[in-house]
C-alpha cells in the first residue's frame, strides 16, 4: 500500500496514508520476514519522499483502540484499504465496514464473500498497484461529484455486516448445523451397518474403478 501511495502523485495530493503495522524498528524484531518488511517500508518512504504524507503506527493495538481509529477516520470521511496478497476471512474488513468506513479489500480470499463490489465496498488487486490507485481515485472523484456518495457506500457497508455477519446470525447458523448433524448421528445409530454397506458399495463400484482409470491415464503420460 505504501508503494502504491508513493507511485501515485494523485493519491498523495488527495490523501494521507496511515499504516497500522507491527514494529517500527528492525532491531525490535526477531522474525526475519518482519525485519525485511520493516526495512522495505523505510526504503519506500525514502525513495518516494513520503515524510509528512504517511503516518506509521508501529504498535499492536487493543480492540478498543483499533475501533477508535476506524471511527476517527470515518469522522473525517476517510477510507480503509486492506491490500493483503491473500486474506482467509477478512475480520478487519468487517470491523471497518461496521464502523462506517468505505472499504477496499483484496480480491484474493474471503473479502470476495463479504464485499459486493461497487455497492458496499470495492475489490482491489494488490499485485496491480496502478489499478489499485485508480480504483481509490475513482471513488474520491465520485465523492467530489456527489457529496452523498461516501455516506451511501458507508451505510451499505454497515447494513451488509448487520444483515450477514453478526454474532446472532453466526451462532444461529452454528446451532442449526449442530442440530442437523446431531439428528443424523441419533437417527442413524441403528442403521449404521446398512450405511457402511452402502458406502462400501459406492467405493467398489464407483470410486475404486475411477481411481484405477485415472492412475492408468497418468502412467501413460
Amino acid at each position: 500500500m505504501a508503494e502504491c501511495f508513493g507511485k501515485s502523485q494523485a493519491l498523495q495530493e488527495r490523501c494521507n496514508l496511515i499504516l497500522v503495522a507491527g514494529k517500527l524498528r528492525a532491531e525490535d524484531s526477531t522474525d526475519h520476514e518482519e525485519i525485511s518488511e520493516i526495512e522495505k517500508l523505510y526504503q519506500i518512504i525514502e525513495q518516494y519522499n513520503l515524510n509528512g504524507k504517511i503516518r506509521w503506527l508501529g504498535v499492536r493495538l487493543p480492540k478498543s483502540d483499533s475501533g477508535e481509529i476506524y471511527r476517527v477516520i470515518a469522522d473525517r470521511e476517510g477510507v480503509f484499504v486492506q491490500p493483503a496478497l491473500f486474506e482467509a476471512f477478512g475480520l478487519t474488513i468487517l470491523e471497518a465496514m461496521i464502523s462506517g468506513l468505505p472499504t477496499f479489500g483484496t480480491r484474493f480470499g474471503g473479502p470476495l464473500e463479504i464485499i459486493q463490489d461497487k455497492y458496499n465496498g470495492f475489490y482491489i488487486n494488490p499485485t496491480n498497484q496502478e489499478e489499485m490507485a485508480e480504483i481509490i481515485l475513482e471513488f474520491i472523484s465520485k465523492c467530489d461529484q456527489n457529496p452523498d456518495y461516501w455516506k451511501q457506500i458507508a451505510q451499505r457497508g454497515v447494513e451488509r455486516v448487520y444483515s450477514t455477519y453478526t454474532w446472532r446470525i453466526h451462532t444461529s447458523k452454528l446451532l442449526s448445523l449442530a442440530k442437523i448433524y446431531g439428528f443424523w448421528n441419533y437417527s442413524s445409530k441403528e442403521n449404521r451397518e446398512d450405511m457402511l454397506r452402502y458406502v462400501e458399495m459406492l467405493f467398489h463400484l464407483l470410486y475404486k474403478p475411477r481411481a484405477q482409470a485415472l492412475m492408468e491415464q497418468h502412467m501413460q503420460r
